[in-house]
């Protein structure tokens, strides 16, 4: 029996909420770094596959090699190799013959297995740290490859060539390649069809281990995606996007992969806050107030999102959206606080026959002035009376000899009264 851990898109060095809290980036060293030492050292796996995108980007920080570092160190000083590729995120750039994951493989923390400079799978060459394919001492054949963005479906037709011309294996064939395939995630544009990978299969691969969509997913027995080891994204979240490291079992018959996600990773909680149009402000404030209370023990040191929905009487400038997100992410103790505003402001239109003669201007005015009224929720209980209020104000205004600061007070002391 072979064991082993298949994890991709550990993105080391990802910044996307730096604004909103900097220590997020620490989070993606703290779940590799979790994710291996539970199901790498302490489970004793036979190896480690990374299917690309170590790191976030191609130019890293020296504090972010030191996290890949310090990681790999122990998974190699408990004796477990590591074998990756590249991703779209961290590969060569054109014309560069060098990148981290080539350092980190001349430095004996990895090994990085990928075709050479004419595309042919090579064996791997211990002294010159290079090869395409690796034998493991446990019987496993593993098959590296690179990031091959839209020629993916041309470069599987190269491979699938290649890996019939290999020595045969001792045991299971394994081949590491970062794509995507379709029918897995929305709006996803360049995904690879099934019936595109068929010649891995016929080729003689038993697990195709894939990396670059952040979900988990798996296909016919062969076909297996682990997901990001940590959310990209609020959308990643686990409750909506399924996703971690896959704990593997080769025996005879079919791979048995275990998706794990119980290693640490930051909570991510997302709410729904639905209003109606007797919504005031100050109610919308009460209402998210009483949310964070009753929600308090699971926001803290989470990410949080809470979204207002529905129809408002007010605008969305008479919130004040960025203050009250403050406020709400101190009384949550959140990591990360986003209040998001989807709501619409209610619009009135009184309904008019087409067929009928139009109204006299000074109804359909009224009408106009009560219909704005009515969108206000400190107003739509009285908008009929305000509304003839306003009629006379304007009438007013217009005469010439009109007396507008004693129509303002005169407003100022009805707003009083009512």
């Amino acid at each position: 029996m072979v064991r082993f851990l298949h994890v991709a898109d550990v993105h080391l060095g990802f910044n996307k909420y730096r604004q909103e809290n900097p220590n997020r980036t620490f989070d993606f060293f703290t779940a590799f770094d979790s994710a291996l030492q539970t199901y790498a050292i302490e489970a004793q796996v036979d190896f480690v596959l990374i299917a690309g995108d170590l790191f976030e980007e191609r130019l890293i920080t020296p504090g972010i090699l030191n996290q890949a570092e310090y990681v790999l160190d122990k998974v190699r000083s408990a004796g477990i190799p590591v074998l990756a590729i590249e991703g779209n995120h961290d590969n060569c750039p054109y014309g560069v013959k060098s990148n981290w994951l080539r350092y980190l493989c001349e430095k004996d923390y990895l090994y990085l297995l990928e075709p050479d400079e004419s595309g042919q799978l090579q064996p791997w060459d211990a002294e010159a740290a290079r090869g395409g394919y690796m034998d493991l001492p446990c019987g496993v054949r593993v098959i590296g490859s690179q990031w091959y963005g839209a020629s993916a479906p041309r470069a599987i037709q190269q491979l699938a060539s290649q890996i019939q011309a290999l020595p045969p294996a001792a045991g299971a064939t394994i081949l590491l390649f970062h794509h995507g395939l379709e029918g897995q995630v929305s709006r996803y544009q360049g995904a690879l069809r099934y019936n595109e990978l068929l010649p891995l299969r016929q080729a003689g691969v038993d697990y195709l281990a894939l990396g670059h969509i952040h979900r988990h997913y798996a296909v016919e027995d062969w076909i297996f995606n682990p997901g990001s080891v940590e959310a990209n994204s609020i959308q990643e979240n686990q409750q909506q996007n399924p996703r971690g490291v896959l704990l593997v079992t080769l025996e005879k018959g079919s791979p048995q992969a275990e998706l794990k996600r119980d290693y640490w990773q930051r909570p991510i909680h997302r709410y729904t806050l639905t209003l109606t149009p007797s919504n005031t402000v100050s109610h919308v404030e009460s209402q998210l107030q009483q949310l964070v209370q009753r929600h308090r023990s699971d926001m803290a040191e989470a990410i949080v999102e809470v979204t207002l929905k529905g129809e408002v009487g007010f605008e969305r400038g008479d919130l004040s959206v960025r203050s009250l997100q403050e406020q709400l992410q101190e009384a949550a103790n959140a990591f990360i606080f986003r209040l998001g505003f989807a709501a619409t402001p209610v619009a009135y239109q009184t309904y008019r026959d087409a067929t009928a003669e139009p109204p006299p201007r000074a109804q359909i005015e009224e009408q106009v002035f009560t219909d704005l009224l009515a969108s206000v929720a400190e107003y739509r209980d009285r908008a009929e009376p305000l509304a003839k209020v306003l009629m006379h104000i304007k009438e007013d205004l217009l005469q010439p000899n009109a007396n507008i600061p004693d129509l303002y007070q005169w407003l100022a002391d009805l707003s009083l009264e009512s």
